[in-house]
């Protein structure tokens, strides 16, 4: 009996070891000659990583592992990393995405420790040199990795199974490295496309009096061009630079080629209700527009390349839609739309209080984009005031407001205006919307996000909860990170702002 009692426990006690989970016990950055992401496990699950560009990122997979609450987050300084966020895939296993200033070369190697696993991937920036394009030549489409091929992937077949196979059938084109307008070696600009809606025979909307929406927001266009281009360490490209027409799947084309760090589509609205009235702000809608107005409007906007025989089929979109870049874009998106809105709220009324969505072509790019519906111009009054230079210039200060604050807190590390941030030197070259207490009010923003730090929001915490761990209020939280409401993602990393 003894015996068997025995056997039955070390039968219970084998079983239960297997089915253990392994937990993440800590994450750590390393700098210097040392670059890389270390994770400690208890136990030793399988794991495989891969890299992904545009955004860069680094992606890690651990197998049968228990989600991790707040992760360590990079040093503000740190020469590779940007942030770190994790996910939980498939109820038992834990993603960790590592967000890269560059694209890098990786290359692991795990150690057996006393309590499970140690793995450090070491991280090597990648050389940005392109012989066939700097020598004007053209350039191949070359293979480039996919979440849909990493997805296919077995990384549970050994530990570290470390490239991911590229699909065929997704291509992408190898360019040549940023070219910054500066060849001090101080950093390239941020490049800023503008993009004027409509165009040519494509007059877009037209108000009451006459006026097409094509001309309107090409002032406007102009204006925030002028604004952008008299900021040290920013340059503006626009997309259209006359009346003639670019089909939209071509707008973002140009972006792309242009190495654009965002996009920006203006635009003019008009609808049935010509009472309707006031500014909106557009991002990508992956599935149904957040309101009415918002999918009669993108399918209005859409309706130029339709007519035309070539309208821009999903199909050719998946690619970029699948990928892992394009949820980076679409959180810089959703950033820079909640600080445009905020500053256009000062020009004039809004139309909707918060960011809308909707499924605009021209949004969708894994370049950080953003639609801004000016005023309607089926409104009276309204068409009025997109007619006046005065409004243009407020309406183009405003959004070029909106573009500085985003950048001053998310400027590329390998920029002009992120070292000019860094040393204080930004000052804010748009004119008349900008008063003291503005400027002012922007200064202690910057201050206050200097010392910020960040939290990864883990599964059962509340803004409630983070708020009173860190000793801030949750309205603070939710004005910091541009929150609509209390709810937060598992793994959205949210900036806690310190007293200055």
């Amino acid at each position: 009996m003894i015996r068997l009692i025995g056997l039955v426990t070390m039968v219970f006690w084998a079983v239960t070891a297997y089915a253990l989970p392994a937990r993440i016990a800590a994450l750590n950055f390393s700098g210097g000659q040392g670059e890389g992401v270390t994770i400690d496990v208890s136990g030793s699950p399988k794991y495989r990583y891969f890299t992904l560009q545009n955004p860069s990122r680094l992606v890690v997979d651990l197998f049968d592992t228990l989600p991790v609450g707040a992760l360590t987050q990079p040093a503000v300084d740190h020469p590779l990393a940007l942030a770190v966020r994790t996910a939980v895939r498939n109820d038992h296993d834990v993603r960790i995405v590592v967000e890269l200033k560059n694209a890098v070369e990786a290359h692991a190697a795990a150690l057996s420790t006393a309590t499970g696993l140690q793995i450090k991937i070491g991280l090597t920036a990648k050389a940005s040199t392109n012989s066939a394009a700097s020598a004007g030549q053209s350039v191949k489409p070359v293979k480039m990795p996919t979440l849909a091929a990493a997805e296919k992937a077995d990384g549970r077949s050994g530990e570290g199974k470390a490239r991911i196979k590229a699909e065929p059938e997704v291509l992408a084109t190898q360019s040549a490295p940023r070219k910054t307008a500066r060849s001090s070696g101080k950093g390239r600009d941020i490049v800023i496309a503008i993009d004027p809606g409509h165009g040519g025979k494509d007059i877009g909307a037209q108000g009451p009096g006459g006026t097409q929406e094509k001309d309107v927001v090409f002032a406007i266009a102009k204006r925030l061009e002028s604004a952008v281009n008299r900021q040290p360490g920013m340059k503006a490209v626009m997309i259209r630079n006359g009346d003639y027409f670019v089909k939209l799947r071509e707008r973002v084309n140009i972006a792309e080629r242009a190495k654009a760090d965002l996009l920006i589509s203006i635009h003019a609205d008009a609808f049935e209700d010509t009472s309707a009235h006031g500014a909106s702000v557009y991002t990508l809608a992956e599935k149904g527009a957040s309101s009415s107005v918002a999918r009669y409007l993108a399918a209005s906007e859409n309706a130029a390349d339709m007519a035309e025989g070539n309208g821009v089929h999903d199909e050719t979109l998946a690619s970029v839609l699948a990928d892992l870049s394009h949820k980076a874009a679409k959180d810089a998106s959703q950033h820079v739309g909640n600080r445009v809105l905020r500053s256009v709220k000062g020009v004039g009324h809004l139309h909707r209080s918060s960011v809308q969505k909707a499924g605009f072509v021209v949004l969708k790019s894994p370049i950080p984009s953003v639609l801004i519906e000016t005023a309607f111009i089926s409104n009276p009054a309204e068409e009025k005031r997109l007619n006046s230079r005065a409004y243009q210039d407020q309406m183009a200060n405003a959004v070029f407001s909106g573009i500085m604050a985003h950048f001053k807190r998310y400027a590329p590390a390998d920029t002009l205006f992120a070292q000019l941030q860094k040393s204080g030197a930004i000052r804010l070259a748009s004119r008349g919307s900008d008063n003291a207490e503005t400027v002012a009010r922007r200064d202690v923003a910057a201050k206050s996000a200097a010392k910020a730090v960040r939290h990864v929001a883990s599964r059962g915490e509340t803004l409630a909860g983070i708020a009173r761990q860190y000793g801030v209020s949750a309205r603070e939280l939710r004005h910091v990170n541009a929150l609509g409401a209390d709810d937060v993602r598992v793994g959205q990393v949210l900036t806690i702002p310190q007293a200055i």
